[in-house]
């Protein structure tokens, strides 16, 4: 097969790129460390829900942060406040984070902490519904976020986001009720597109939904590093730590 010669340095590129992310991959391995993709249009909410990720999470595991942002440490900012190692990215005109920039990320972050006793790298990917899913970094599982507000169309217009994703969030469900849109075609939307990725409504300003989000990265992760920053109290034990509110409950996550 013939390959166009933009279409040849496309897939060097990626390629390239591909090696990095496996390289990142192995480090994160090494260290014990599970690391996941947020990857969003702009505006979805990632940054709102890792500062609810960072509230629950972050007294029970270590956890880091990899921000990405075209411009500005806005975000990383908001998130340093939960006191967590947070390591900002800038890519100037570039729409995604790729290897290389992690592999930058990474080597910053060991000026923070010692990645040996981190249980949880989250990466904030550019807001993009397109590039960021067709450039690995590193991780060992995707996240997608959709609004409520964009839509039920999405997921057949940027089929590849949502191909891709292990997990996808459906946020800002609290203005669900003000909106015409359609939960469910959105759902059958996603399913043609991808059959078995988990379907999680949820809202960080109300915390619906939250802790099946909560439970779905805890399945993720490799046995947490002991840690004297961890809390004693049971309460924050991950394993008791289950709201009976039903807002809170995981039973609104969608099954396949």
């Amino acid at each position: 097969m013939h390959l166009t010669h933009d279409a040849a340095i496309e897939m060097n590129l990626l390629h390239a790129n591909q090696a990095g992310a496996d390289h990142n991959r192995a480090h994160f391995d090494e260290w014990g460390i599970t690391c996941l993709n947020l990857m969003s249009s702009p505006g979805a909410g990632k940054t709102a829900l890792l500062e609810r990720t960072l509230e629950q999470l972050a007294p029970q595991i270590n956890i880091a942060v990899i921000e990405g942002d075209m411009i500005t440490e806005l975000d990383a900012d908001r998130l340093r406040q939960h006191r967590v190692p947070v390591v900002a990215i800038n890519t100037g005109r570039s729409c995604h984070l790729d290897s290389r920039m992690v592999a930058g990320g990474i080597h910053l972050l060991e000026h923070q902490c010692n990645p040996a006793t981190l249980d949880l790298v989250l990466v904030e990917n550019v807001g993009n519904l397109v590039c960021p899913a067709e450039f690995e970094v590193g991780e060992h599982a995707k996240v997608a976020l959709l609004s409520i507000t964009e839509g039920e169309d999405k997921p057949l217009k940027y089929p590849i986001m949502f191909r891709e994703a292990d997990c996808l969030l459906i946020t800002k469900m609290d203005l669900a009720p003000h909106l015409e849109v359609d939960l469910e075609k959105l759902v059958a939307n996603v399913r043609q597109v991808n059959p078995r990725v988990a379907i999680l409504p949820v809202s960080a300003k109300t915390g619906a939904g939250l802790e099946a989000w909560f439970d779905w990265v805890r399945s993720q992760l490799h046995s947490p590093n002991p840690s004297q920053n961890h809390s004693s109290d049971p309460s924050q034990d991950p394993s008791q730590n289950h709201s009976p509110h039903p807002a809170d409950s995981s039973s609104m996550a969608i099954a396949p």
